[in-house]
Parts: structure tokens; sequence; C-alpha cells
């Protein structure tokens, strides 16, 4: 482990020291006499990475990453069912959640069944109205309608009452979900998970997939027994590789850990992505005025909040419409709708923000806030950003005029917020709750919210302690002015995707002047930086305008500084322009 600061910065102007990410500087590990290669392995050692798996992690394929469906407790018993309802003529109904995740598992589900012949619909339900998940209610009146089997996606785990009902009702239901299970699993013909507490070590280890992998892999194992039943013989095998678009989008977009299959997936997606073969994912990357192929932060920047939006503040369900459609005229209807529900959430999210960050105070294991009349539709977002300003899980509490309360929680690296949302239930201070380690939901009573309050900072203390302990800024490599070039750009690109789990590269670079600076569009910082190799850079610090950090560096010219960040080519000037996304800085006079 190598304890070294890079370029001795202990403290830079965000109060942070650079550290080696891992601990492990360029050169640690064997070499291979290539500039090129030396990087890239650098950043897979750096992530934890086997040397074994270097040569398929430079390059994901399916073929290398995917495992036999089979592994999976109940895998085949659900392709089993499903078989036998699409050879049988029966209804099926994919009921998903009202998030990207959700609806691009359902639109998975939805865009097989109808190549195989099933008959299929959809049901997402209301985020206001129905709330998280299958209800009672909702799977009653969809057999009432004529629904044979009900196959929830990215929910349902935690649906004890609701598939009770479903059974009570004579109702058939597979659940497939990717959200943290207890010991006890609600009545369904199967439940596909992996994180299942009595799941095997083999599928356990894909705990990480987003619910959309998990549809994938159903389609997987659901095609291969249809092919065993000679279901191809009349009628041509679906391509499976069509699907992975919507497998890329819901993975990143849901912040699944892009480690093992999911950057599979996601580079493999990105490809089928650019070739436009979905028409909604066409008309929606064109409503975000995104004009070149995209880019893995792009699914979770531009595309995956324009589907969240339809369940945040708008219509349920239209996300899967836009995901499943064929007609072109009505994927660009919805994808504009989308769009424009879109700006609503973003003022409105603005609005909640600001209250929130008002009322937040200190707290050792989990910051949490309430209040009446927060649109429970933008209270995820909310979390995403006051975690990132307390640097420890957040859960933001919309009251409702019932006295219950809706929230959403998010975390930091090396905090389980699932989990200590599933032991809050377990202890009776939730109406209901559940997630994964990075994101959770849940309904409390609104005069519990202080008793929840308090459990969790109890329980998340030391491990947010321990997460938070040593304040340092993780370097991937670091470079004189010169070096950021466009060759740099490219070694760098070649290790991605990148995402949560395996973080974007951050280059530190130096020494350099600070020639221009200035503040640009929504209160965003613009540099212009020297070096004395003649090195030159345009630097972004987004959303640091009005902060000290920012006027720190609007105050700097003439002064040596090194910089920290992610480095990218530039869009508005082409070619082999590039910039820096600005992480950090330090002054080195």
């Amino acid at each position: 482990m190598d304890q070294r600061p890079v370029f001795n910065v202990t403290a830079s102007l965000t109060g942070q020291r650079w550290a080696w990410r891992g601990g492990i500087a360029p050169g640690d590990g064997a070499l291979t006499g290539r500039a090129d290669n030396e990087l890239l392995h650098q950043l897979f050692r750096a992530r934890g990475a086997d040397a074994a798996d270097f040569g398929r992690l430079a390059a994901p394929t399916l073929r290398d990453w995917l495992p036999d469906p089979a592994i999976f407790a109940d895998m085949e018993r659900a392709a089993e069912r499903i078989a036998d309802a699409v050879k049988a003529g029966e209804h099926i109904i994919i009921y998903g959640d009202y998030d990207v995740d959700g609806a691009t598992s359902a639109a998975v589900m939805i865009r097989y069944l109808r190549n195989v012949g099933g008959k299929v619909g959809h049901y997402i339900p209301d985020r206001l109205l129905e709330g998280y998940g299958p209800s009672a209610e909702a799977l009653v009146a969809l057999k009432q309608a004529g629904a044979d089997l009900v196959v929830t996606v990215d929910c349902g785990t935690q649906g004890f009452a609701a598939l009770e009902a479903a059974q009570a009702a004579g109702l058939d239901v597979i659940v497939v979900d990717h959200h943290k299970a207890g010991t006890a699993l609600p009545p369904a013909i199967a439940l596909v998970n992996p994180n299942r507490l009595d799941e095997a070590p083999d599928a356990a280890a894909h705990g990480h997939l987003a619910a959309v992998g998990v549809a994938f892999l159903l389609c997987v194992a659901l095609n291969r027994l249809l092919r065993a039943r000679g279901a191809f013989a009349n009628r041509d095998e679906p391509n499976l590789m069509e699907l992975i678009d919507l497998v890329a989008l819901g993975t990143v977009a849901d912040v699944a850990a892009l480690r093992g299959l999911n950057r599979a997936f996601v580079t493999q997606g990105l490809k089928v992505m650019g070739r436009r073969a979905n028409i909604g994912i066409a008309a929606l990357c064109d409503a975000a005025r995104l004009s070149r192929a995209p880019q893995s932060r792009d699914l979770g920047f531009a595309l995956g909040p324009r589907v969240n939006a339809g369940g945040r503040v708008g219509q349920a369900d239209l996300g899967v419409r836009l995901l499943t459609t064929h007609d072109a005229g009505e994927a660009a209807q919805i994808a504009a709708e989308l769009d424009r529900l879109n700006q609503e959430r973003r003022a409105i999210e603005q609005a909640v923000t600001d209250a929130a960050l008002g009322t937040a105070l200190p707290s050792p294991g989990c910051t949490i806030v309430a209040g009446e009349g927060w649109h429970p539709g933008v209270i995820g977002i909310v979390a995403s950003r006051l975690k990132e300003k307390m640097n420890r899980p957040a859960i933001v509490i919309a009251i409702g005029e019932d006295g219950i309360a809706k929230g959403s929680g998010r975390s930091i690296t090396g905090v389980d917020l699932g989990a200590a949302v599933l032991a809050a239930k377990d202890m009776g201070l939730l109406v209901a709750g559940g997630g994964h380690a990075m994101a959770a939901g849940l309904t409390v009573a609104a005069d519990g919210i202080a008793a929840l309050d308090e459990f969790l900072n109890d329980r998340l203390a030391a491990a947010v302690s321990e997460a938070t302990a040593d304040r340092a800024l993780s370097i991937d490599s670091a470079v004189a002015p010169r070096g950021l070039n466009a060759g740099l750009v490219d070694v760098l690109e070649a290790g991605g995707p990148y995402g949560q789990g395996w973080p974007a590269p951050r280059i530190a670079a130096g020494p350099f002047q600070i020639v221009d600076s200035r503040i640009v569009g929504e209160n965003h910082l613009r540099l212009q930086l020297t070096g004395p190799d003649g090195g030159r850079i345009k630097a972004m610090a987004w959303r640091q305008g009005d902060t000290e950090y920012g006027a720190a560096l609007m105050g700097a010219r003439g002064r040596p500084v090194h910089v920290a960040g992610r480095v990218k080519r530039d869009e508005w000037t082409g070619g082999n322009a590039v910039e820096l996304e600005l992480d950090d800085a330090a002054f080195t006079d």
C-alpha cells in the first residue's frame, strides 16, 4: 500500500489529502512494457480486479460474464410456469415498479414475451396513490379482469400481504427482484432474487445486479426452455441481444455496481443503443438533445431522469409504454411528454432540496429530514443531494395529510442502508420498507419518525465512521499539464464503462496557473489553465460559483495550482480538444 500523498497534497481546497486509489500507485504490480496497458491495468488493480480478469475486463462480453441462469433459486420454476402460460395462451401481466429499473425490467419481459407469442400486458402502480410494490387491491383486481399470471419486476420481495391476497384469489405470481430479502419469503410460484438469504454462493455473487439484469437472465432461461420444447420450430427465435440496451439503461440508472456481469451488460448495451434499434430509446435520445451515441454517464444523467419523471410527477406507465412501442409517432409524443415532466420535476426538486438542506442537522449515522407538503416523487433525488452534502446516508420523508409518511434514502459506499431499513421494519418501526445497499424506501407513521431516526443513527454510526474516517480524494494517475490530452482520454475510456462500484478515473495534474476564471450557466465555474510545459486546458467546476472553494479558485490567478478531476473530450469544440471536470485543487506555492 502506497500512502504517499499525490503531488504531496495533504490538505486541498476541499480539505482532503490526495491518495492513490486503493493505495496502489502507478508501477505497482507486473509491468507490460506498454504505456497504455500500464495505465489500463493500473485502473483495474485499483478497483480490486484480479490480474486473471484483465483481459475480459478490457472488453466485457456476455460470453465471458453471463452465468447459467439455473444457478439462481426458483429460476427454472419461473421459466417453466411462464412457458406453460405462453403455450396455453394465458393472460400474463408484468407488474413493474415506477422507476427506470422497473420500467426497463417490464419492457424486457414484455418485448421478449411478445416475440414468443405471449399474451402480455403491464401494470405500473401510481407512486402517490398506491405506493411502491404490489398491492393486494391491484392484484385481486387484475385477477378479476382476467389475468392468469402476474410477474412482478423490481418489487415483490417484501410484498407479503399482497401476495397472500393474490394466492387467496387464485392468482399465480412470480417475483423477479433484487432488493434485500429477509429470512421469510412471501408466497409465490417462484421468487427469483440473487439477494435471497438462502441463495447459493455462486448466485449470491450476482447480488449487485439491477432487477433488469435479473429479468434478462429469466428471459435467457425461458428462451432455452422454449427452444428445448421445440417452440421455435415454426417461428424465429428471439435475438436476446436486442434487449441489452434496456438492460444497460436500467442498470446504470438504478446505480447498480458496474462490476462483473453488469459491465458486460452496459458495454454491449451501449453498442446496441448506438444503433437506435429501439425506437423508444431513440426518441428519448432525441428529446434529451443527444445527437451522438450515448455513453454510460448519459444513461444516468440524461435518459434515466426522463424515464423516471413519468413515475415521479406524471403518469406512471409512460416509461414502459415508450420502451415497448413500435410506433415512431407514439414514441416521439411520449418522449416529449417525459422531457416536459422532467423539467417540471427539476423545479419541484429544487424547492424540496432547499427546504431539506435548511432543516438538515449533523448526525452520526444517517441524516433524516421530514416535511409536510413535500412531493413524494422527488424525495429520492433530494436524498441523493443531501447524502452528497452531509457525506453520510440520508433519508428524506414526505409527510402526508393522513399522518402516513413516505421516505426515500440513499447511502454512501460501505454503508448498507437497505439492510438497516429492513432491520427497522423487523423492529416494528416501519409500516413498510426495503431496498438494497445504496438505496431504500420506507413508509412510517409521522409520529414514529423520531424513533426511526434514533434507531438508524445508532445502527449506522460505526459503519459511517469507518467509511468516512480517512477523508481522501482517490487519484488514479498523475501527469504533467501536457499529459492531459486526447491520447490519455482514449486509454481511460478503454477501462470503462464507469459508474457505481467502478468509479471514473480521477487524474491529478500540474502545476498550472489560472489565466482566466468566470461564472457560467447555472452557477458553474469555468477556468482556463496553462502549464510551464505549454499544456493548456479548460476546467469546469460544476455548481461551485458561490462556494468557498469556488471563491478561492476565482481569486487564485497567477498562483501555482495542481488540479484533480475527470478528463474528457471537449464536446463543444470537438476534435482532440479535452477538458477537465474539476473535483478538487491545491495551491502548491
